[in-house]
C-alpha cells in the first residue's frame, strides 16, 4: 500500500537548500533545484563515518557531502566515481503548490 504525505509548499521551498523531514523514523531531505525540480533523498552520506546531506552543496542534479565531498546523484542516489555507495531516493508528487512524498 502506498501513502502520500504532504511535506511542504512548493512556492516557499528555497532553491538548493535542504529541508529536513522525519518520516516513519527516517530523516529525509528535500531539495528544490534551480530548474524547478524537487528531489527527496535520505539525509545521510553513505560514507562509513556518515554526515548529513542536508548541509551539502547542490549543483545541478547532485549534492556534495559536506564532510567528504562525495558527489551524489539526486536522481538515483548513486555516489559518483571514484567513490562508491548509494543513498535511498523517494518519489515525490507536486500538485496545487503542495509537495507530497510517496511512501
Amino acid at each position: 500500500m502506498t501513502n502520500k504525505i504532504e511535506l511542504a509548499n512548493y512556492s516557499t521551498l528555497p532553491e538548493r537548500i535542504g529541508q529536513v523531514f522525519s518520516i516513519a523514523g527516517k530523516e529525509i531531505v528535500l531539495f528544490k533545484l534551480t530548474n524547478g525540480d524537487v528531489r527527496a533523498i535520505e539525509n545521510r552520506s553513505p560514507h562509513p563515518k556518515g554526515g548529513t546531506l542536508s548541509d551539502g552543496l547542490v549543483s545541478g542534479e547532485y549534492v556534495f557531502c559536506p564532510i567528504y565531498d562525495w558527489k551524489i546523484s539526486l536522481k538515483d542516489g548513486q555516489v559518483q566515481a571514484p567513490d562508491t555507495g548509494q543513498v535511498n531516493v523517494y518519489p515525490l508528487e507536486v500538485s496545487d503548490d503542495k509537495v507530497y512524498i510517496i511512501v
